[in-house]
């Protein structure tokens, strides 16, 4: 079928095709996708040589699941042309849609197998791997059982029922080792599960059963552990799911309840939450008071307060109070859905150090069986011993091999840090703070100064009412409920938080008429019979503007003023964006241990330097442009030092870029600052930012060690085996107790205890 043609097939078919021409003019990077909906049910997805994002991956199984569940959903007429830079082709049910390209970019796609999706769209479906406990539990109960028959078989000696026992013991401790070697070798992949079965089979052929038992009892034993840490690694993330709510309770315009699926919950909604549920979505507190749970997303475990004009997250649990939410976001950009795709994102993205270990890989494993085989000529031919059959005086040039191959192998430096990585990932997500991947994890960990934005990370970037004054005196009450009325029916950031503040003091809400929001100036409404201004001074009062009694138009720095005129009714409010509470505690436990802050503002300079005495900083930047802050980052970085760049706004995300490690403010962060940052910190506690730097400094103590212990105990290993100073039993000791070690080693991150201790 051609580029730009109709595709006359029948309706359903044409809907998934417009879906798939929607993704692929979504996500640029994708260059075909293959889709198979008969008994062979896969799909799979092109890039040019690269591994599919996780992001394309979530979106096409969504598209698909999505197309199944509604074949007839897309309103499309069967005949809709597909756009020209697109091409169809079918070979019996398997259908593929590609971009229009030379005939040589095809060579250089790399295909990635997607499964088939299963679970409905309305189902909450948890993280990847998450029957893994469950699969560790499997392996453990085979552990066991290796275990058991291998020391009875021992301790029978010369019965005729050993063998037999030794036979159980062989086939419980290798059968999961001998499914994933199977899985491997279907792609043409050699590597250490390979090279243990390898060396238990040769211990069995030269009779040295009880040492090929050991060896499958602690190769499965931490099999089992490694499989139970990234269990205990999605538990921790799908723990953040699984109190989801499905259903949301949604109230139409005369109050009534509607139960509804969460999934058609929408912008403006209305929803009640009673006591003891779920907040389905992020939205807005219209009516009643509460306190909110939020330790799902912020892992804090005190209840926080919640009054009208006060903002909740999807996720968290209602404790005290009904309330009456205004929905702000959608179920699928709610916070809890942002913390489990950055999440899902992260595990896919590797580590420097991981990095480095993935190079041993198969090439590793072929040269271990290679110089097992060049060991065991020169042994056999040059050394002249025996080839197959050991003696009482003499080990055989085979023996000799296999315990080579035992203490070559490296299972414990390829757990070593994605182990540790994993582990550390999802102690800081169930806290709210969210690494993208293991770069982050180990870079966090190497800075030297911290720069920070100002709005929105060491303020709280909403504006709060600081003082509202009458003109005269005495008449506030009506000048607040004057702005009240009419800035409810306005979308500006001085009005949310004018409009928050009048519900939480519970004032009548009065409907004005004849609104009319005039740009850059204010808004004009009639209330109760009088013309109603608030906004600038000059256009609010016009011929007042000079009246000597008034206050003049300069306001202390830091402060934000809105005029109110009212008939005889003159006013204004004052502004402030507040700092955070907890910023100067950050600034002081950073500055402690050796890391100065810097400030880098768009704001005035008298703004900044009030700034700098409440918190504490120790230099402060004013009045920059984005690119302003950006030099100042690279400046740093060209003498040396190791940035962490802290912001919220489109204006940070250059910075973010440029830093060493780029941490955005999650709840309010720009979708530009979260998508270049690295870090993210969910519900902006900024606090946070210093338990993941201490968190990042104790992962990569971790993972050194790790290191330390599965090279160490390698380079030791492989030395003496080359002088034939090792008994199998010791080298399948040392090699396997190595990997159990690292292993509980990196399950030490998952616990706070230790994770909260002082650098």
């Amino acid at each position: 079928m051609s580029a730009g043609n109709s595709v006359h097939t029948n309706l359903p078919e044409s809907c998934l095709l417009e879906a798939l021409a929607d993704l692929m003019r979504q996500y640029p990077a994708v260059e075909a996708v293959t889709i198979s909906p008969g008994k062979d049910r896969s799909l799979r997805v092109a890039t040019m040589g690269k591994d599919v994002d996780p992001t394309i991956h979530a979106a096409l199984m969504e598209r698909v699941r999505h197309w199944e569940d509604n074949p007839l959903a897309c309103g499309c007429d069967g005949g809709k042309d597909l756009p020209a830079f697109l091409k169809v082709e079918r070979v019996q049910d398997v259908t593929t849609v590609s971009k229009v390209t030379c005939p040589t970019a095809p060579r250089f796609w790399h295909w990635n197998r997607i499964p088939w999706p299963t679970v409905s769209p309305r189902q909450i479906k948890l993280p990847e791997n998450e029957d893994l406990i469950a699969e560790s539990r499997h392996q453990l109960a085979g552990a066991t059982l290796c275990g058991v028959f291998g020391l009875a078989a021992y301790f029978l000696g010369a019965h005729a029922l050993a063998p037999w026992f030794y036979a159980v013991s062989f086939l419980a401790g290798g059968w999961f080792p001998a499914i994933e070697v199977w899985e491997a070798l279907q792609d043409r992949v050699l590597d250490v599960h390979f090279l243990m079965l390898a060396v238990a089979l040769g211990s069995a052929s030269i009779g040295a059963y009880g040492e090929g038992a050991m060896l499958l009892f602690l190769f499965s034993l931490s099999g089992a552990l490694e499989h139970y840490a990234m269990g205990r690694t999605q538990r921790e993330i799908g723990s953040l799911l699984r109190s989801a709510p499905k259903t949301a309770r949604r109230l139409d315009v005369n109050g009534f309840e509607h139960e509804i699926d969460v999934t058609l919950v929408e912008v403006g909604d209305r929803l009640l939450i009673r006591p003891g549920e779920v907040f389905p979505v992020d939205g807005e507190v219209l009516k009643g008071t509460t306190a909110v749970d939020e330790s799902t997303l912020t892992g804090e475990a005190v209840p926080v307060d919640k009054l009208p004009g006060d903002m909740v997250s999807g996720g968290t649990l209602n404790v005290s109070g009904a309330a009456e939410v205004s929905v702000t976001h959608l179920p699928s950009e709610s916070a809890l859905q942002r913390v489990v795709r950055l999440i899902q994102q992260a595990q896919h993205l590797k580590a420097p150090s991981q990095r480095f270990t993935d190079k041993f890989g198969s090439a590793y494993t072929y040269s271990v069986l290679g110089l097992a085989l060049v060991m065991f000529l020169f042994w056999w031919l040059a050394v002249g011993r025996p080839p197959w059959v050991s003696t009482l005086e003499t080990r055989s040039a085979f023996y000799l091999s296999m315990t080579l191959l035992v203490v070559s192998s490296p299972c414990a430096l390829v757990l070593s840090i994605p182990s540790a990585i994993l582990a550390a990932i999802a102690w800081a997500a169930r806290r709210g703070i969210l690494f993208r991947g293991g770069a982050a994890v180990e870079k966090l960990a190497e800075i030297d100064l911290v720069a920070m934005d100002k709005t929105g990370t060491l303020t709280t970037g909403e504006l709060q009412v600081s003082l509202v004054e009458s003109f005269p005196a005495g008449a506030e009450s009506s000048v607040l409920e004057a702005a009240y009325a009419a800035e409810r029916l306005s979308a500006h950031p001085l009005a949310r938080a004018i409009t928050a503040h009048g519900r939480r003091q519970r004032l009548r809400s009065a409907e004005p008429t004849a609104f009319n929001s005039v740009t850059g100036q204010g808004v004009e409404a009639k209330l109760s019979g009088f013309v109603l201004r608030l906004g600038r001074r000059e256009w609010v009062l016009g011929e007042l503007a000079s009246d000597a009694s008034l206050p003049s138009a300069n306001t202390a720095p830091g402060l934000t003023e809105v005029w109110i005129r009212h008939g005889r009714i003159v006013g204004r409010i004052l502004l402030r964006d507040e700092v955070r509470k907890e910023s100067r505690a950050t600034v002081e436990q950073l500055q402690q241990r050796g890391i100065p802050c810097v400030v880098l503002t768009g704001d005035r300079h008298a703004a900044a330097e009030r700034l700098k005495e409440s918190v504490g900083v120790g230099e402060v930047r004013a009045e920059l442009k984005p690119e302003d802050k950006v030099a100042s980052v690279v400046a740093w970085t060209k003498e040396g030092r190791k940035v962490a760049m802290i912001g919220d706004g489109v204006n940070d995300a250059p910075s973010l870029v440029a830093a060493h490690v780029g941490v955005a403010m999650g709840s309010r962060g720009s979708d530009a600052a979260m998508e270049q940052a690295e870090v993210v910190l969910m519900h902006d506690r900024l606090e946070n930012f210093v338990q993941a730097y201490l968190l990042s400094k104790r992962a990569r103590r971790i993972i050194r060690q790790n290191i330390v212990i599965s090279l160490g105990t390698v380079v030791v290993l492989v030395s003496l085996s080359l002088f034939g100073r090792v008994p199998l039993t010791l080298g399948v000791l040392g090699h396997e107790g190595s990997t159990v070690i690292v292993v509980l080693n990196s399950l030490r991150l998952l616990f706070p205890r230790m994770t909260r201790e002082t650098v």
